[in-house]
């Protein structure tokens, strides 16, 4: 298997054709989509909506950047959909990161370690209720009936109403085994046995669980592996793209690896390094006369920065300044931005570490730089709030 790895994403289908290690890739696809029952292949029906699919292919890797496995997924189009005829709800709930933290913040006040999985082809395991149609696969067409569609059963990556989908089946599981789910936030589900608890936190197909009694996440972990195909459970280190450090000392959530990543991405790996993200004296408006500098570029430095937010939660006033100027960026708001990269470049490391607290309680802060827009005189205003000592927004 790992002889079959191919540290290059092809970019088309013959591409990935004349490759072993994508084809073996997506063959364990389709493996997935016969398992899951999917789809039924039937002629071609009249004046129905046809959703044409496509292959994506992605590299997935470890927290040191090395290639681990080749990941070929097979997408349906679902800008092609027509409401109320190939959809209905669309809507499904995320975990907000902000829930993310405050389950850190209890793990660790109740010396609880934090475990992960996640499950295979989440989306395909979602029932649809519409007649959905899609063509056949690009370079896995079926040469006995080649004008053939596939009719789904289940829910396809691409689909407006999969996430939904799968939230449905994925909740309604849970719920007939015991669980609760929150009233707040819909993607926790708890259960209770005697005085042990056991608590999920669902984010699409990753799932973070913990308990205060260990055998209970052993049991889970059993639990899913009887419905679906899963991960095996592990101690959480990887989420999102956050990179996660569980100690005795405490639980160290930082963006090493994303940050590097991004200092590549901008071809600001070999910047100078600045020691604060932006100068005190800096004062941006939208009156600058200066050229011009290419939006898109801007935009994503400014995308790429507002993720970074979610280990390194200071740099947020800075990055949002600049984010004012987005549909008309000047040299010098590039120049800010580029500030806060140089500044990352020095700091790579830092995070946000989650230590017990002796004074468990909700806290919060508020603060403003009144009128500190020089030209239309509004105010930057900022709140955060802890548990006890532990940042939750």
């Amino acid at each position: 298997m790992i002889g079959l790895l191919s540290m290059i994403e092809p970019t088309a289908v013959d591409e990935a054709l004349s490759d072993d290690g994508w084809i073996l890739a997506m063959q364990e696809e389709l493996i997935q989509f016969q398992r899951n029952d999917v789809w039924d292949l039937v002629p071609k029906p009249q004046k129905k909506n046809i959703i044409r699919t496509k292959w994506v292919f992605r590299n997935k890797m470890n927290e040191q950047g090395e290639v681990v496995r080749n990941k070929a997924r097979l997408v349906a189009q679902g800008y092609s959909q027509q409401e109320d005829i190939d959809y209905t709800e669309t809507f499904a709930p995320v975990a907000r990161l902000e829930a993310i933290r405050l389950l850190l913040s209890y793990a660790v006040n109740h010396g609880i370690i934090l475990y992960q999985m996640d499950v295979k082809s989440a989306f395909l395991n979602g029932v649809i209720s519409e007649e959905v149609f899609v063509n056949q696969l690009p370079g896995f067409e079926d040469l006995k009936y080649p004008d053939h569609v596939y009719k789904l059963k289940k829910s396809l990556y691409g689909l407006k109403q999969a996430p939904r989908a799968w939230y449905d089946r994925l909740s309604n599981f849970l719920i007939k085994n015991d669980f609760k789910r929150g009233e707040v936030d819909t993607t926790l589900f708890r259960r209770n046995l005697e005085k042990d608890i056991l608590v999920v936190q669902i984010y699409v197909d990753d799932i973070i669980l913990c308990s205060t009694n260990a055998s209970l996440c052993k049991e889970f972990s059993k639990l899913m592996q009887d419905e679906f195909e899963i991960s095996m459970m592990e101690e959480l280190k990887f989420f999102l793209g956050i990179q996660i450090n569980q100690s005795k000392d405490g639980v160290y959530v930082h963006q090493t690896k994303y940050t590097k990543v991004l200092l590549k991405k901008f071809k600001l790996e070999d910047c100078k390094v600045m020691n604060t993200p932006m100068h005190p004296t800096y004062t941006l408006n939208k009156e600058d006369t200066r050229s011009t500098v290419d939006q898109k570029l801007y935009r994503g430095m400014i995308g790429s920065l507002l993720y970074l937010t979610a280990s390194r939660p200071y740099i947020l006033f800075s990055v949002c300044l600049c984010a004012r100027f987005q549909s008309d960026p000047r040299e010098s708001h590039l120049t800010v931005v580029k500030r806060i990269f140089r500044y990352l470049k020095g700091t790579t490391n830092l995070g946000l570490l989650y230590r017990k607290s002796l004074d468990y309680k909700l806290v919060e802060f508020y603060d403003a730089d009144y009128a500190g827009d020089k030209i239309e005189r509004k105010s930057t205003s900022g709140n955060c709030q802890f548990l006890g000592e532990n940042l939750i927004s």
